[in-house]
């Protein structure tokens, strides 16, 4: 039988092993021959090809770019704590920047697409919701990193995607885990969270996301956004999580941004205009079926 997974164009993945990229490459590997890079967390991804590498070594990375020989590339590394940026600015800034620029001018070189993954702390939370066309003004460093790998990016290589994701939440067996799967190890131990209730984004979740991504590649020019469809804070999800596990009310502690010290500043509401992409094609789980998929996927008896 003839093998024709030899037909497939072959996509590179970089940050395969964080939470976006781990359903990046599960999803894309249906359509593509994918590889997948990560650097410190080895992850094991069916029909997925894993390699570590360090995307701020650009001579060896270069050379490994060459051996790959990708028809497409999603670049969703980066250094994505904003506390971790504002204390390690230089770290974070070769990271965001500097190697962002350095896979976007290999793509570059050889005409194929480049999707960057970019976020909605490019904007600043006093006017949303916000579209491609807002104007940006990041509050902390992080924004201003993506910011500045925005603009690089599509200086140099007008032919890029950005795709501007919101906060996500999700399952990501193996792979990193993000504030939402945490929040239900909490639970489970009969822990207490603390969640913003002045902080609002348009989470999705992260299959969803990839989804959109990989939607994006084919279909997008440009700027894109790819939030949810509707307006909550980080408070109104974990309501909606705790009615669902049918956990005490008391294990979830409303506080304000306020009252909790952070290195990195949040802006106030960050909701994203995402009726582009809806308009073509890209349709979100809506949060509270994203909640019920991801304690399906985690096997949590409810």
């Amino acid at each position: 039988m003839p093998d024709l997974t030899r037909k497939r164009k072959k996509l590179l993945i970089t940050g395969a092993s964080g939470f976006l990229g781990w359903n990046l490459c599960r999803i894309a590997s249906k359509a593509w021959r994918v590889v997948g890079i990560f650097f410190r967390h080895p992850v094991a991804i069916k029909n997925v090809q894993m390699i570590k590498a360090d995307l701020t070594d650009f001579k060896n990375f270069q050379q490994l770019f060459r051996e790959i020989r990708p028809n497409a590339v999603i670049h969703s590394a980066a250094a994505s704590q904003p506390d971790y940026c504002e204390l390690h600015p230089s770290e974070s800034k070769k990271i965001n920047i500097h190697s962002t620029l350095y896979v976007s001018d290999l793509c570059a070189a050889l005409s194929i697409p480049f999707l960057f993954i970019s976020s909605d702390l490019v904007f600043d939370g006093r006017n949303p919701p916000y579209s491609e066309k807002s104007p940006i003004n990041p509050v902390n460093l992080y924004g201003e990193q993506k910011v500045q790998a925005e603009e690089k990016i599509l200086e140099s290589y007008p032919e890029s995607i950005v795709c501007r994701l919101p906060l996500m939440f999700g399952y990501s067996k193996g792979a990193n885990e993000n504030f939402s799967s945490g929040m239900i190890r909490s639970f489970q131990k009969g822990s207490r969270v603390q969640l913003f209730t002045d902080e609002f984004r348009t989470p999705v979740d992260a299959e969803s996301a990839a989804g959109g991504v990989l939607l994006s590649l084919e279909k997008a020019k440009g700027i894109i956004h790819l939030g949810g469809h509707k307006r909550l804070s980080r408070y109104e999800m974990g309501v909606m999580l705790q009615e669902l596990l049918n956990v005490s009310p008391s294990l979830i502690e409303p506080i304000s941004q306020k009252e909790m010290s952070m290195k990195a500043f949040r802006p106030p509401d960050i909701s994203l205009d995402s009726s582009k992409a809806f308009s073509m094609g890209y349709s979100p789980l809506e949060v509270e079926e994203g909640i019920r998929q991801m304690v399906k996927t985690m096997e949590i008896k409810v």
